[in-house]
């Protein structure tokens, strides 16, 4: 069945009216293949991670559907800056071990389609190549349950740095049909097989892109 590419939450709506174009001057945002985020809902977004600001680069980058992250819980024992990030659409996460809860809220989400992003390296690696870093399989966890299509994404900075007014663009790939990972039966094994089947593609996206090529080009 047919995801709802209406899922933007009134709230949503109204801060990316707004904010978007301050945040898009702020951090020189450029979006690379924005025309392959497609009406359908319902997915999974993977990305590669090097800023704090990473979150807000994507949900600038889709204009079609709020992308929900999770953020760690901590973050919701501070009033105003939890009902911000709720209205984000933002739930929470607790990292200090395997969240079940939080797996199972994205699961739902993405069957009830909504879309939901992920950093399948865990946590930020400023500086760093993507390739030489870790992954956790939370990514596979989520779209293993539910069964949906992921869309992956490379945030490039020169030198995978982040500085304000510094440009930052955001390359959306093609989306990943479920089906094409092959996916046999839960375990450790075969979420880490999934895993890197994703962030691979989510490499490639980066690798070998020319800014200079661009020149001219509008976002």
């Amino acid at each position: 069945m047919k995801k709802n590419k209406t899922e933007a939450s009134r709230a949503y709506r109204v801060i990316y009216a707004i904010f978007a174009g301050i945040v898009g001057f702020l951090l020189r945002i450029k979006v690379v293949g924005r025309d392959k985020e497609t009406d359908e809902g319902g997915f999974l977004v993977c990305a590669n991670h090097t800023s704090a600001s990473d979150p807000v680069v994507i949900c600038y980058a889709f204009r079609k559907h709020q992308i929900r992250f999770m953020a760690k819980r901590e973050l919701f024992k501070i009033p105003l800056l939890a009902q911000l990030i709720k209205m984000l659409g933002a739930f929470p996460i607790d990292r200090s071990g395997a969240d079940v809860g939080a797996i199972k809220h994205a699961v739902e989400m993405i069957g009830d389609g909504k879309c939901v992003g992920i950093f399948p390296q865990g946590h930020r690696y400023p500086e760093k190549n993507p390739r030489e870093t870790g992954t956790k399989n939370g990514a596979a966890l989520i779209f293993s349950r539910a069964r949906c299509d992921i869309v992956p994404v490379y945030i490039w900075r020169k030198k995978n740095k982040f500085r304000l007014f510094s440009r930052t663009y955001v390359i959306i790939g093609d989306r990943i049909p479920f089906d094409e990972l092959g996916f046999t039966e839960a375990g450790t094994a075969e979420y880490r097989r999934m895993t890197d089947i994703v962030f691979d593609k989510v490499c490639a996206l980066g690798e070998g892109f020319d800014p200079k090529a661009l020149k001219g080009n509008k976002k």
